[in-house]
């Protein structure tokens, strides 16, 4: 299955989740899309709540389903609780730390100026979305994307970051301190879900 590229919003809704972590797509219309997503709500089976759970996640960091199961038998193999090293695993990926930085607005965003070779990793160019940050790697913009528009504009937006993340607003450059705690992240997702899916 290839993966999502089509609204987010409606995508969102659909879940009845906020898969940008914003709210923004649930304010003005929280229920489904569609001619009568107000008074359709159909109660979910078992399997549907653990689904719509994986689902949730994996629209929420952007992946296709290979690669979020490949992400899953990564963590089940790890030392520790599969679903908080399912959770620290997709926020390593190079595209979600870019967008923790403060780098872009949305993960969508980050993946592209991933893509587009703006961002080192250790003063290296990388390009794949998908590479696994560690602890202690410096991100940086090359020096020259420093002056991108959307760089720019995103960092101009950003108030706030998560305490595991560092950045350097003069050098571009910020650093994965370590790993999240499990309170630092999304509380709406039910990490347990995910893991009864794949342990059926």
């Amino acid at each position: 299955m290839a993966r999502y590229t089509g609204p987010t919003y409606k995508k969102s809704r659909r879940l009845g989740f906020s898969t940008l972590e914003n709210g923004r797509e649930l304010a003005k219309r929280p229920y489904a899309p569609g001619q009568h997503g107000n008074d359709r709500r159909r109660k979910l089976s078992e399997y549907g709540v653990q689904l719509q759970e994986k689902q949730k996640v994996r629209f929420m960091y952007g992946l296709n389903e290979k690669q979020f199961h490949r992400l899953f038998d990564k963590a089940s193999k790890m030392k520790g609780i599969v679903g908080h090293n399912l959770l620290n695993l997709l926020e390593c990926r190079l595209d979600n730390v870019v967008y923790r930085l403060g780098l872009s607005t949305t993960r969508r965003g980050a993946r592209q100026i991933v893509n587009h070779g703006h961002i080192t990793v250790n003063g290296k160019k990388v390009n794949i979305p998908s590479y696994q940050v560690k602890v202690g790697d410096v991100i940086a913009v090359k020096e020259n994307s420093q002056e991108h528009p959307a760089i720019r504009a995103s960092l101009e937006k950003t108030l706030k970051r998560p305490d595991f993340v560092t950045f350097d607003d003069k050098k571009l450059e910020g650093k994965l301190t370590r790993l999240p705690d499990r309170s630092e992240l999304n509380q709406d997702i039910n990490e347990t879900l995910i893991v009864e899916f794949y342990n059926r």
